[in-house]
């Protein structure tokens, strides 16, 4: 069936190509659903039982170090909406939107294939491997795993990686909530229905999960709807916040969401949101099924796959594999999925649903941002997402641009990061469902306010996976550290990673930051299969790492040859311009450290494979193993 699925998909596109017509986003959106459905069905299940060997039997790390704060037993159900809402950052919503400028065809095919065969595999297996070695990160698993020297190494590239995401991310939420008192009076409410939610389900009424979940999401709901009448009210002036005052408030959340106990604020606050945000891509899929909206946006666009264009500067290879991340793989997911989550795993089995499923979810999340967006006529796509000058040489037309403007209330020509067209296409979409034509404003501001709240909760759990893995670092030169309960250290290393990020989203200079976070973003996954498939062979299941491998090759030659071209075509003609040349010799510096680290952890991975494959060295919780013992016997996945 899913070959099946995929030959159709694959000759419907064809056949648009060939006729020139548009085509209808239905049949899209069905196939990757059904391809989605499909690989979690039978390839997760194969996952976990021949490479993964989930064993419920085993006694996970949030009971064997449960304390109460940051290891803390939870319902898989509550850790996936945490999980879920951790991942799904501006990724899966934008990355898409300004890939469409190749045509819907390039991005489509890399989220279809690239969700369930590398995303998915990449996140599964890096959750296993951390629950079986206590929670701990990636850097950490890497340490282990393939060496001291990869571990550091990988610490290292972790770090800076982080900052400049949760920053980058951070700037979005700021750009999105600026003068929008709807926007920050509904995501300021999420917080005290959390605190509500997480007292209920382990203080007030503990267990009763469903009790605590009807009145969260009521309040959220509520939230939402009241929101919308702030603007009019007393209120208004009080919640339109400048982007330095959302900063502020942004890092104030973040540095009390990493410090308070997991269960309390950052994993209700997460799972509520879940709610709000899976339920709004639901509706988008039924509005899809009953507008039916056509794809505007050619299959392939030869002269920008071939040459780069105003929105992406590149050609489609590499670009397009670093600017759709989470939508097909993201290495920030390794970084939540050895942060967080495998601190509040109940049972192994779990990690199914939670690795695997999530990142199956986000693929849909994407295509359907991909849908709204190539449901624009190019001309308006391009007259949105490109600077007003720019657009003036591309030689397109506008065709409903003043009418979409006067319909949500404000000008969006010009508004370019592709936020602003994704809520303009998901608002014609609401609008056009019965009884809903009046209503495109509305659907305008909720799509922004929904943005806001699906890249906040990343911030939060990043800010939380950033503080783990400080501690671990510098718990290598002062023990304490490596405790997560340990109060002053807590404290420390989460007013340094909230200053991090803070300070580049106040200054602004992420702006110039961002372009290298997509190539970082991607190696950083390259680095996590990587370990993944040195883990298999430290288990004595070789004959299975072609299913890590083949993703990891792909996204490593991609990946540097990106971090290349980036540095040579954009970085460095930065450092001609005076007024950019730090904001140039910022980008070429950390991408080229990043991809030294790379590099690095590579070459570590391919001798510690060499010991195992052709001398027979394995290692069994640091000690070496020689196969030729008699009572030999290679260690289960993720316990080298």
């Amino acid at each position: 069936m899913r070959v099946a699925g995929g030959r159709i998909v694959f000759c419907r596109l064809y056949l648009s190509r060939k006729a020139g017509r548009r085509v209808n986003s239905v049949p899209l959106v069905i196939g990757f659903l059904l391809v989605a459905a499909l690989s979690y069905r039978y390839f997760s299940a194969f996952l976990a039982a021949k490479l993964l060997a989930l064993d419920d039997s085993r006694t996970t790390p949030a009971y064997t170090l449960r304390d109460g704060t940051n290891y803390h037993p939870t319902n898989k159900y509550v850790l996936f909406g945490h999980h879920f809402a951790a991942i799904s950052g501006a990724g899966p919503l934008v990355g898409p939107v300004l890939a469409a400028q190749f045509g819907y065809s390039p991005g489509y095919l890399w989220m279809l294939f690239g969700a369930v065969l590398a995303g998915a595999v990449h996140d599964f297996t890096i959750l296993v491997a951390s629950v079986r070695r206590d929670g701990k990160s990636l850097a950490e698993i890497a340490r282990h795993e393939v060496s001291p020297v990869a571990g550091g190494i990988a610490s290292v590239a972790v770090l800076i990686i982080i900052v400049v995401a949760l920053a980058g991310l951070g700037k979005v939420v700021v750009m999105a909530l600026a003068e929008s008192s709807w926007g920050t009076f509904t995501i300021a409410m999420t917080i005290p229905m959390a605190l509500l939610t997480g007292l209920w389900m382990y203080r007030i009424r503990p267990g009763k999960i469903v009790e605590a979940s009807v009145i969260g999401v009521a309040g959220v709901l509520a939230a939402v709807i009241l929101g919308g009448k702030i603007p009019q009210s007393f209120l208004g002036p009080y919640l339109t916040l400048s982007q330095n005052n959302i900063t502020l408030a942004i890092a104030i959340y973040g540095f009390v969401a990493s410090v308070l106990p997991v269960w309390l604020l950052l994993c209700p606050r997460d799972y509520l949101s879940s709610y709000l945000k899976i339920g709004t891509i639901v509706l988008l899929i039924v509005g899809v099924f009953i507008v039916h909206p056509d794809l505007k946006m050619p299959a392939f666009e030869p002269r920008f796959i071939l040459h780069g264009g105003p929105v992406v500067p590149g050609k489609l290879f590499p670009f397009l594999f670093i600017t759709i991340a989470c939508g097909a793989i993201s290495g920030f997911h390794a970084l939540v999925g050895s942060g967080t989550t495998p601190k509040m795993i109940m049972k192994e089995s779990d990690t199914r649903l939670i690795g695997y499923g999530a990142m199956v979810i986000e693929g849909v999340v994407s295509v359907i941002a991909l849908v709204a967006a190539c449901s624009l006529f190019p001309g308006d796509y391009f007259a949105i997402n490109v600077t007003p000058e720019k657009f003036a040489t591309l030689g397109i037309s506008t065709v409903n641009l003043e009418e979409l403007s006067r319909e949500v209330g404000e000008k969006v020509a010009g508004r370019t990061g592709g936020a602003v067209s994704l809520a303009v296409g998901f608002a014609q979409i609401f609008s056009a469902l019965p009884g809903m034509k009046t209503l495109m404003s509305y659907w305008y501001h909720f799509a922004i306010m929904f943005e806001a709240l699906f890249i906040l909760t990343t911030i939060d759990t990043g800010t939380r996976v950033a503080r783990f893995l400080l501690q671990e670092f510098l718990g290598r030169f002062y023990e304490p550290f490596q405790k997560t309960d340990w109060m002053p250290g807590t404290l420390l290393s989460t007013g340094l990673i909230v200053f991090g990020w803070g300070y580049f989203i106040w200054s602004g200079n992420i702006a110039t930051i961002w372009p290298m976070f997509g190539t970082a973003n991607q190696l950083l996954a390259a680095v996590a299969l990587t370990v993944a498939t040195v883990a298999l062979i430290n288990c004595g299941k070789a004959r299975y790492t072609w299913i890590t491998i083949i993703p990891m090759v792909f996204v490593v030659i991609t990946t540097l040859y990106a971090g290349w071209r980036n540095i040579f075509d954009n970085f460095l003609p930065l450092m001609k311009q005076p007024d950019k040349y730090v904001y140039g010799c910022i980008n070429v510096v950390l991408t080229a450290i990043i991809m030294v680290c790379v590099v690095v952890v590579l070459i570590e991975s391919a001798r510690r494979a060499y010991r195992v494959l052709v001398l027979g060295r394995y290692t069994r919780k640091g000690v070496e193993i020689l196969v030729t013992d008699p009572n030999f016997a290679p260690p289960e996945y993720g316990e080298a």
